[in-house]
């Protein structure tokens, strides 16, 4: 295949946050033809100042194609789906007009809740897909790549092989593209680390190496048994590779390794937890797995969020959870990676 058919292909990208300003500035470099979808005060601003993209490689500004779902444009190609669970729905509402029969559409969000989605989309042809990046979205918008993990693996969901132009597109300078056979196995592997690591650092409210001098290697080996269990049920038994992995990364000796999760709780963002943890608690009732640590995590997440949304009136009870989580973001002030 020609580098002008892959050039042809007309990208939208859904979201210009750390991931998706990330992978598309990787993109844009590479010639490729990408419009960002965005909310109207981001588009503004990148329309005006064009993409910030600060990597261990450089530091340049990308001017870039935006539209907003309120404009009109003919369906693309390509839909990359680089939103939070938060926005999920709002993007996929969005992103609606722009699909059509013949546009290939791949989300990188965690969990499965988002597959369902797109699988059921009344057009378009979806794609399974998953990210691995250290990336920010700094004060002033601009995107900021710590690393030079920057990986992306892609896959059908029968196992099939993926359109050569699809992936031709996808493999440029900066951006390591895996294909895989099992892409379903591949979300699972992820989705049980990401909600082992949200139920150990959320539910101890601090980070791994904390949490282990403080005695707590049973719950940590617990909380991977426990998301583990549930994909067994799902038929989907976490490959010894991703195991190994999972284990290593959070019981590290002195480790700072805090979930996104917890994070986002204690800064007082909107989370992912029932994208992560909700839609895994639910899936293991179904299907008759106990989840203890998972039911504890989700009860002390909801509760302060329902703190968080209380009446001016209720003083005492949101003076507690300021208390507590101010002691909260002092921890993570320190510790986190």
């Amino acid at each position: 295949m020609g580098v002008g058919d892959t050039v042809d292909m007309r990208i939208l990208m859904v979201g210009a946050g750390a991931t998706g300003g990330a992978f598309g500035a990787r993109l844009l470099e590479a010639g490729r033809d990408v419009t960002y979808l965005l909310r109207t005060s981001r588009a503004e601003k990148l329309r005006r100042d064009g993409l910030r993209f600060i990597s261990p490689d450089g530091d340049r500004v990308l001017p870039v194609q935006v539209i907003t779902a309120d404009q009109t444009a003919a369906e693309f190609d390509l839909v990359l789906l680089a939103v939070k669970a938060t926005g999920l729905d709002a993007a996929l509402h969005d992103a609606g007009p722009f699909i059509g029969a013949d546009t290939t559409v791949i989300p990188f969000l965690n969990g499965m809740r988002h597959i369902d989605l797109i699988r059921a989309l009344p057009a378009g042809n979806p794609l399974g897909g998953l990210v691995k990046i250290l990336a920010a979205l700094d004060e002033d918008g601009s995107v900021r790549q710590m690393t030079g993990l920057a990986t992306m693996t892609i896959g059908t969901f029968d196992g099939s092989a993926v359109p050569a132009r699809i992936s031709d597109t996808l493999r440029v300078p900066g951006l390591e593209l895996f294909e895989t056979g099992e892409v379903l196995q591949s979300l699972w592997d992820k989705w049980v680390f990401i909600a082992a690591a949200g139920v150990i650092t959320c539910l101890f409210r601090n980070n791994v190496g904390n949490i282990l001098a403080a005695g707590g290697r049973s719950q940590i080996d617990a909380a991977i048994a426990e998301t583990e269990a549930v994909a067994v049920a799902a038929g989907y038994p976490t490959k010894t590779p991703s195991h190994d992995q999972a284990v290593g990364l959070l019981t590290a000796p002195g480790s700072t390794f805090v979930s996104s999760l917890y994070r986002d709780v204690i800064s007082g963002q909107a989370t992912e937890a029932e994208h992560i943890l909700g839609d895994l608690q639910s899936r293991a009732r179904a299907l008759e797995v106990e989840t203890p640590l998972v039911d504890l995590t989700l009860v002390q997440i909801r509760a302060g969020e329902l703190v968080a949304a209380a009446p001016e009136g209720s003083a005492g009870v949101r003076r507690g959870h300021q208390d507590a989580s101010s002691a909260a973001r002092g921890i993570a002030g320190a510790d986190a990676p």
